[in-house]
């Protein structure tokens, strides 16, 4: 599994860089010392990187709330919130050094922005040898979209709303839409996101069209807005799911109305921890696996909005991260 392709060779010694936040709104590479490799460790090369717009926004722009300083660490994340910090979590790579049955293999490792990084070989996870490298970033983003499916309990032939056609939520709608007769809609007030949705292969709406009383709503668009079209289209005693993260925006919601009489039910979805409905025979080393086999389908390389070499990163960033119009954007090592 995951034999490094032969155009991936190694660029000898240079000084590892790594991306770093310095305030709300700067980044900036800096020189990163690597620790000596201690037993069942790896050497791993960067290849690719992918910012992930949702979440690496509100690092970037210090609204991580203060309660959740200690929550939001991430593996490998370097300095401390707000600022300086050292933050990403999706980096495809080549191992140079470690164990011989990983050597010269091809991984996926929940890490920062960095151009080589020393990791305990249990954290990186081998990609499928039908997976490209290229599209491997979008595994911490499918490892979430799996959870939330989970926490969703979507069943056949349940009809579906996800609003949000980011990453997330594109990506929710791409595995519900893959569950026998479920009827899936992928809602988005921008129409342009409709291209998307159609090379995913999933129905689009942007919203004003929709019609009629839903099984299972999902949104992942940040929006209260949205929230708010999720409760009125939702059915009797259906299930709402919020896996949009606010940071510290304060959030209102409308629970008048038929909230009550149709007993709906609001439940959150976080990555942090594996979907209760799964939790006694799931762990998270077997749902990254299972994140990494779903992204063998060619359509999902329609969530990459645009790449730009890592030596050019550091000037490029506010305005990757700023774009609206931003996937996963992948970075080149």
């Amino acid at each position: 599994m995951g034999a490094a392709s032969p155009s991936y060779k190694a660029t000898g010694d240079r000084e590892p860089l790594s991306l770093w936040f310095s305030g709300a709104g700067a980044c900036e590479l800096r020189a990163e010392a690597l620790p000596a490799m201690g037993e069942n460790e790896v050497l791993v090369r960067t290849l690719f990187s992918g910012i992930s717009r949702g979440t690496e926004k509100l690092v970037f722009d210090g609204k991580v709330p203060e309660s959740e300083f200690e929550r939001m660490r991430g593996p490998h994340m370097g300095g401390r919130f707000p600022f300086p910090v050292k933050y990403g979590y999706s980096a495809v790579g080549v191992v140079d050094d470690g164990p011989a049955a990983l050597k010269g293999r091809l991984v996926f490792c929940l890490h920062p922005h960095q151009s080589t990084f020393v990791t305990h070989a249990d954290m990186v996870h081998l990609l499928p040898d039908a997976l490209p490298p290229e599209r491997a970033v979008l595994a911490a983003n499918m490892e979430t979209a799996l959870n939330i499916c989970w926490d969703a309990g979507v069943m056949p032939g349940d009809r579906v709303a996800v609003f949000g056609a980011g990453v997330v939520g594109s990506l929710v709608a791409f595995i519900a839409s893959r569950i026998p007769g479920a009827e899936v809609t992928l809602v988005d007030r921008n129409s342009g996101r409709q291209s998307l949705a159609e090379a995913l292969g999933v129905p689009f709406s942007s919203g004003a069209d929709l019609v009629g009383e839903f099984d299972v709503l999902i949104n992942a668009s940040a929006s209260a807005e949205a929230l708010d079209q999720a409760i009125s289209l939702a059915g009797f005693e259906a299930r709402i799911v919020e896996a949009s993260w606010y940071g510290e925006n304060p959030v209102q919601l409308n629970l008048g109305g038929a909230f009550h009489a149709r007993r709906l039910s609001i439940v959150s979805s976080q990555v942090g921890a594996v979907s209760a409905a799964q939790r006694p025979r799931w762990d998270f080393a077997r749902r990254l696996t299972k994140a990494l086999q779903l992204l063998g389908d060619d359509h999902l390389d329609a969530l990459i909005s645009g790449e730009t070499p890592f030596e050019e990163i550091a000037e490029a960033y506010p305005g990757i991260i700023g774009d609206p119009q931003t996937l996963c954007h992948r970075i080149r090592y």
